[in-house]
């Protein structure tokens, strides 16, 4: 060490004399970057309005085309999710102002936010608010949507209060759960419809103080468009897509397997979904949460591994699943057979 402390010292001692004595120093040509210190007012490259730059793990996908999640989007006053199957027309009045942040690492979802416009006339504002939880990932002792929500309910900080116990009822003629509760302090009230689609269990939440407006917006929810298989204890999605199961990544159903060889050692859980195809082909890789050189060292790996085809009734079908690579910082979340390791 005390062999680079001469050199760390003439390095510091230039960077200061290089401020102390501007004068000294030869004019250099002004970096026009867009920076603090650029007199470029137009940078070439600009951050586009209302988007925050996180630098870290992040959700990608092996091709564009397969529907991801956290795909959807609003357009005509109309928010579409086709990895969910699910549209709905937004109440008059409402729109969504900002994009919800990327998944967590446990497969948390916020899919969208709708909140009332300048022409809303209702003195009480409320917000619409819809998630999904990927059943595969969750930390929670939970293995549906039904039991999500109890698990909710039973664990409510002391400040709300139950208004209304987990109950079944219908949306757009599906199967949900719902759940109300309210904040004596605050004066909200929150109303909770959950239902399961593709091995995830999507929350339909709904907060005013107004219980009036809460009760018209949930009828409004019945215009909603839901795949066929929905339900509170179980979803796949509907005939056109894959089969989802938990844990289907075990020896019993593979071939073969190579696992990830990873370039640099971090500490962060990578969890990953995958299609498999008919022929047990890995056709797809939605990663919630990974860094770019994770995800590649997972994707090269990946393209190596064979299932054998999965044939619940004689012909071959897709097959959807999770599975868990890296580390993780969840002491209680429980760990699958299928979990890989760095």
């Amino acid at each position: 060490m005390s062999a680079k402390f001469p050199c760390s010292l003439v390095v510091l001692t230039f960077v200061f004399s290089s401020f102390a004595w501007p004068q000294a120093a030869k004019p250099q040509p002004a970096v026009k970057n867009g920076g603090d210190f650029s007199d470029n007012a137009e940078p070439l490259n600009k951050v586009p309005t209302g988007v925050i730059l996180v630098k870290g793990a992040w959700p990608s996908a092996s091709d564009s085309a397969t529907p991801v999640p956290e795909g959807g989007s609003v357009a005509n006053n109309v928010f579409t999710d086709q990895y969910f199957g699910m549209s709905y027309s937004l109440p008059d009045a409402f729109a969504q102002k900002y994009d919800g942040p990327p998944p967590s690492d446990t497969g948390r979802y916020v899919l969208a936010q709708f909140s009332p416009t300048e022409k809303f006339k209702s003195p009480d504002r409320a917000t619409i608010l819809i998630t999904a939880q990927d059943m595969f990932f969750t930390p929670l002792p939970a293995s549906n949507a039904l039991e999500l929500v109890n698990y909710s309910k039973n664990h409510l900080q002391s400040d709300y209060k139950v208004e209304m116990p987990p109950t079944p009822t219908k949306i757009a003629d599906r199967p949900f759960t719902f759940f109300a509760y309210w904040s004596p302090v605050a004066e909200l009230h929150w109303y909770v419809l959950a239902t399961e689609i593709r091995c995830h269990a999507v929350e339909l939440i709904l907060s005013s103080r107004d219980t009036k407006l809460l009760e018209n917006l949930t009828l409004d929810l019945n215009k909603m468009k839901l795949p066929a298989d929905t339900g509170s204890t179980a979803g796949t999605g509907g005939e056109d897509v894959p089969v989802c199961m938990k844990d289907y990544a075990r020896e019993e159903n593979m071939i073969s397997r190579v696992d990830p060889v990873f370039t640099e050692h971090r500490y962060n859980p990578v969890p990953v979904r995958i299609i498999i195809d008919k022929e047990g082909k890995i056709k797809h890789i939605h990663y919630l949460r990974a860094f770019p050189d994770q995800a590649k060292a997972i994707g090269d790996a990946l393209a190596q591994w064979r299932f054998k085809p999965y044939r619940p009734d004689g012909t071959p079908v897709e097959v959807e699943t999770g599975i868990l690579f890296g580390n993780t910082a969840v002491p209680n979340r429980r760990r699958s057979a299928d979990r890989a390791t760095e």
